[in-house]
């Protein structure tokens, strides 16, 4: 009875992540998409707690309410310009626990296998699975273990760097300890090494090797990748967290767990092609090369930047027919969606074409600005992907970019040696007017020189943001 719950619970929970998975594609289904995703862990966990080998209810239930408090508390306190930030953190403890999970799985194998054949035969539990494995699945058993542990492990550190880096906490350049690539290989040769001392002997010493070997990878790999490439990481780390769960979920003969790493892994490695293929930059390189590297001398910048006032924009707008908005991390630091999204109202109360053009990895994180916008009400209808407007600045008689920098960079396709050379991107600069709302004039996130700023037909419009777009607003028409 207990098995049938459980089995049925999981297909329905399996289900529901699927349907999750495929609604989170468009704006318009995501919310609905993320209630399937509630319901499905919300029947997971209960099919697990009720289902067979349960126990413990006072602690599991005290670490459930736990868990929930503290997530509660964190969901309330986050702002959108952290959410990146969040969900390295929580890559983090995904990787942590497949570590824990993997290091319990291999303390219970030993001490059943340590058992005598009656004992074996009352054994209840997860033990009772362990005790009924022919010495070929133990094997296999200890290689599953060994991959989730070692996977968690590079997940954990690289996801804890990953955060740092987004927060601001540590360095966002690309450093290497001197040997670079070298103490890389080093280290994952020592974790093949151990996972055949492992799998021939059992014993912890090879496990623990294994997983500090592997806590150095993620740290060492993460902290080789500069900021720019933090986008990709992310979603990379997304993947490692899945491929971790669905190892443990082998170790643990949890179909489950098995399904939803698998989902988590798959999607996670898809996003991030599709992210360096929006970069132009292969897997390989990002993971292995960072952010940076350039073969010669960057092209030199000549003219100067130029500032505009609000009249000065608020007068283009009256003017213009057709409009681009171009939003980046800026507009999410400053909070400004509201407020271009009432700007984005009052054009087009006047019959003005306005639309917004997203970049796919405009932001710290995938669907960034996209989220951003749908908070604030913009219509999805006018909000188009990079390729589906791209065209059209031509015909456009003012862009503007609120907090963008690389995406909107001319030097991707102008400067061969500059370190985002080939990357698509948004050419705002070829709009009749462009207008660029950014604080001041550093070089942004990345430390790349933008030669946009300099460009005749561009205007910089300084100051937050938000305090921007409101001072425009009673000034139109």
């Amino acid at each position: 009875m207990d098995y049938g719950f459980t089995t049925a619970a999981y297909v329905v929970a399996a289900v529901l992540f699927i349907l999750s998975l495929g609604g989170l594609s468009g704006q318009e289904s995501a919310k609905r998409a993320v209630w399937y995703g509630i319901v499905g862990m919300a029947l997971a966990v209960l099919a697990t707690l009720a289902g067979p080998g349960a126990g413990l209810w006072p602690l599991s239930v005290l670490l459930v309410l736990g868990g929930g408090v503290i997530g509660w508390i964190v969901a309330q306190r986050v702002q959108m310009t952290e959410m990146p930030q969040l969900v390295a953190a929580m890559h983090s403890l995904v990787g942590l626990a497949a570590v824990f999970v993997g290091f319990n799985a291999h303390f219970e194998l030993g001490r059943v296998l340590a058992m005598d054949t009656a004992a074996r035969e009352a054994a209840t539990g997860f033990a009772a699975v362990l005790a009924h494995k022919s010495p070929v699945e133990v094997n296999i058993l200890r290689i599953e273990l060994f991959l989730g542990v070692f996977i968690g492990a590079v997940t954990f550190t690289g996801s804890v760097i990953a955060f740092g880096k987004l927060a601001g906490k540590v360095t966002s350049k690309a450093e290497k300890l001197p040997g670079g690539h070298m103490l890389n290989a080093g280290a994952a040769a020592l974790s093949a090494i151990c996972l055949i001392w492992y799998f021939n002997s059992g014993g912890f010493l090879p496990l623990i090797l294994m997983t500090l070997a592997a806590l150095f990878i993620g740290y060492h790999l993460i902290m080789g990748i500069g900021g720019a490439d933090m986008p990709v990481v992310v979603s990379m780390l997304n993947s490692y967290s899945g491929w971790a769960a669905a190892a443990i979920g082998f170790s643990l003969s949890n179909d489950l767990l098995i399904v939803v790493g698998a989902l988590v892994g798959s999607s996670g490695a898809i996003l991030s092609y599709i992210m360096c293929k929006a970069m132009n930059r292969s897997f390989v390189s990002v993971i292995l090369g960072g952010f940076g590297n350039t073969t010669g001398p960057a092209m030199e910048i000549a003219g100067e930047q130029i500032a505009i006032d609000a009249e000065g924009v608020a007068a283009a707008l009256n003017d213009a027919d057709s409009v681009i908005i171009v939003p980046g991390y800026g507009m999410a630091v400053a909070q400004a969606q509201q407020s271009v999204a009432e700007l984005t109202r009052k054009l087009r109360a006047r019959g003005k074409e306005v639309r917004f053009g997203i970049h796919p990895v405009a932001g710290r994180l995938p669907g960034h600005m996209n989220v951003l916008l749908a908070e604030a009400k913009v219509p999805y209808d006018i909000v188009l992907e990079m390729d589906e407007i791209n065209d059209d600045f031509p015909s456009t008689d003012v862009a503007i970019v609120i907090g963008s920098n690389d995406i909107v960079n001319p030097a991707a396709q102008e400067d061969p040696n500059s370190p985002i050379a080939g990357m698509p991107v948004l050419e705002v600069w070829k709009a009749k007017q462009v207008f660029v709302s950014k604080r001041g004039q550093g070089t942004g996130y990345s430390g790349i020189e933008n030669p946009l700023f300099y460009k005749e037909n561009t205007r910089m419009f300084y100051g937050d943001a938000k305090k921007s777009v409101d001072s425009l607003l009673p000034m139109l028409d």
